[in-house]
């Protein structure tokens, strides 16, 4: 038992319904759930949505001409003309720069990430080597492994001209026109004017 002269915390009194010790006279400390059933309320629509996410993510989408490897099998070289790989494989997705002697199928997949450009993975081409008289020479796969990475350059290429600021690009055109219309300006294009 505590003294008499013991300082009494209000939150423990009979009427809070803790209890500070075993006692037959004060009731017994009783824990709410209603603080957990609540939160577990606020939490449940968050982790079906971030669950939503992973199950209902967005499908995957094939791109390009994919030629498949059982229909490669199909196309033999020294025998298979530019006809043949056209029925078998379709269409090429490019064909090379200078001559028509390859031909590329371009394929991939690619899925949506929100927020972010298009995840691309799978990328494949076939590359298809034809002789002069237009019969297969040879196939090749290439793959991501064969791939180079290209360095973008961020530079621009300079323009003649003044540089003009945000308040010479709104108000620059003030007073250049009369009455009359357009006033001629020096520049390219603008020939001396004849009086009449």
């Amino acid at each position: 038992m505590a003294p008499e002269n013991a300082p009494v915390n209000p939150s423990c009194g009979p009427s809070s319904g803790l209890s500070s010790g075993p006692s037959a006279d004060r009731p017994v400390a009783v824990r709410r759930p209603a603080g957990r059933a609540r939160a577990a309320c606020l939490a449940a629509p968050l982790l079906l949505g971030l669950a939503g996410c992973a199950v209902f993510g967005a499908p995957d989408e094939p791109r390009g001409n994919r030629a498949e490897p059982e229909l490669l099998r199909e196309i033999t070289p020294g025998v298979s003309s530019r006809a043949d790989v056209t029925a078998v494989l379709g269409s090429p997705s490019a064909t090379s720069t200078f001559d028509a002697a390859e031909w590329y199928y371009i394929s991939s997949t690619t899925h949506i990430r929100p927020g972010r450009v298009p995840g691309v993975e799978n990328q494949r081409v076939v590359v298809v080597r034809f002789d002069e008289a237009g019969i297969v020479r040879g196939i090749e796969e290439r793959g991501e492994r064969d791939m180079r990475n290209v360095a973008v350059v961020d530079r621009t290429t300079p323009v003649p001209g003044n540089e003009r600021t945000l308040l010479q690009a709104l108000f620059g055109n003030i007073g250049r026109f009369g009455p009359g219309g357009a006033q001629p300006t020096a520049g390219p294009g603008v020939g001396p004017t004849s009086a009449q």
